[in-house]
């Protein structure tokens, strides 16, 4: 019998994070890439190597994750979201599936990525939205916060606001939205760039925070990014608030 050869399918893939030590596949650890190898391994009958586009760390969720694979699964295409979605648990869903060039690449073929970060500002703990959201009750100063915001835009160096632990050659990134959106009693911050360094999104927004209980003032922002130092931003914010949206080719 002549041997099937592989074609590339690209997913689009929302998972709740909470219960996931974030993306990336480890040893002896339960994550969202493991889980959807396993599933494609059960479909395909063989080894499965999934390519995602963003690392997510553990806890953070997605509605917009792209991966590839490689597979040589008679399973039609407009099949595969039905046929891995009954080998996957709740809380991580495939919702696209689509078959791309050979050249298309879920990590090196980005253009940008779209993260939102929520926070519930209410008295009482939102138990239903816990999960999603960081509660921080208190009110902030939402015009100030936007003024902080609009300073991120564009070709920066974000080193201030990356971990310690990113040891990427370069902290130069795009960021194309940074916008403080405020639909009471929840806070959205939602952040676009070419690119993001390790914890990048979560520094941005405890910075933001501490800008609104008024820590700091809009203008810190130029000192901060200034300083390229972890040490001269804000706290990392939780990670149940934030959640990966969308990525563009």
């Amino acid at each position: 019998m002549e041997k099937m050869s592989k074609r590339r399918i690209k997913l689009v893939i929302h998972y709740d994070g909470t219960a996931y030590h974030g993306w990336q596949a480890q040893c002896d650890v339960d994550t969202v890439q493991s889980q959807i190898e396993t599933a494609i391994e059960k479909l395909c009958g063989c080894e499965a190597k999934l390519i995602g586009s963003s690392r997510t760390d553990a806890g953070v969720h997605a509605m917009g994750q792209v991966a590839h694979v490689d597979v040589d699964t008679p399973v039609p295409t407009k099949n595969i979201i039905r046929s891995l979605n009954r080998y996957l648990p709740n809380d991580i869903v495939v919702a696209g599936a689509e078959d791309v060039d050979e050249i298309f690449d879920a990590i090196r073929s980005t253009t940008s990525k779209l993260y939102r970060y929520t926070i519930y500002t209410g008295k009482i703990r939102p138990v239903r939205k816990i999960r999603y959201c960081w509660h921080r009750p208190g009110k902030l100063n939402i015009p100030k916060m936007q003024q902080a915001a609009a300073k991120m835009l564009g070709k920066k160096n974000f080193k201030s606001f990356a971990s310690a632990a990113d040891q990427r050659e370069s902290s130069v990134r795009t960021i194309l939205k940074c916008d403080v959106i405020e639909n009471k009693p929840f806070i959205h911050i939602d952040v676009e760039a070419d690119g993001f360094l390790y914890n990048m999104v979560r520094n941005i927004v405890g910075t933001l925070v501490d800008i609104g209980r008024g820590r700091w003032q809009p203008e810190s922002i130029d000192e901060i990014l200034a300083a390229k130092d972890r040490a001269a931003a804000g706290p990392i914010a939780p990670a149940s608030g934030l959640c990966l949206m969308e990525i563009d080719y």
